[in-house]
């Protein structure tokens, strides 16, 4: 990874959301809208940079996840956070674990979120899912992970944080 003790990193959060359904546990995550500065079209965790208000990085995936997709904070239980991830953009992102009840309803910000949409928490977490992939860009080989599900391709920031998931689940060095 590209070296970054040199620049300021811009902190930001995004909350993990896991919804128990009658056919099984799943995983919530947003696509951008394709007009975004940052990640446009992406798929993603509802999340962003930290604001002065925000006393942790709990209330900063709290706070932009009621703003991006309307899941307000009394739906949520907080279970834990992930390894912070570093993005070449220059965020300094926390994860933030959360249990989410599924009585709720989502009003999304039609600026930032094109739509939601839930992914089987055990296709998430089989390995056989997760890819390594590599590409050319500036001049140099990057590496990242990809968890390709029906016609979405969830890779980059979000898939390695999906893998930090992976990892704390099961125990796991590597695999």
């Amino acid at each position: 990874m590209a070296r970054f003790d040199k620049i300021e990193l811009t902190p930001a959060a995004v909350l993990i959301p896991i919804i128990s359904r009658e056919y099984g546990l799943t995983v919530l995550f947003t696509q951008r809208t394709s007009h975004l500065t940052d990640h446009p079209g992406q798929i993603s965790f509802p999340g962003g940079r930290a604001e002065p208000q925000d006393a942790t990085m709990e209330e900063t995936a709290l706070r932009e996840t009621e703003e991006e997709i309307g899941l307000h904070r009394a739906h949520v239980s907080l279970l834990g956070r992930l390894p912070e991830y570093i993005t070449r953009t220059g965020f300094r992102v926390t994860p933030v674990v959360g249990w989410a009840e599924p009585d709720f309803s989502l009003t999304l910000d039609a600026f930032e979120v094109e739509e939601v949409f839930e992914v089987p928490l055990a296709f998430l977490l089989d390995p056989a899912n997760h890819q390594h992939k590599s590409m050319m860009w500036d001049g140099q080989e990057r590496y990242f992970y990809a968890i390709p599900y029906q016609s979405r391709n969830i890779w980059g920031a979000t898939a390695s944080m999906l893998r930090s998931l992976y990892m704390a689940l099961t125990d796991t060095e590597k695999v």
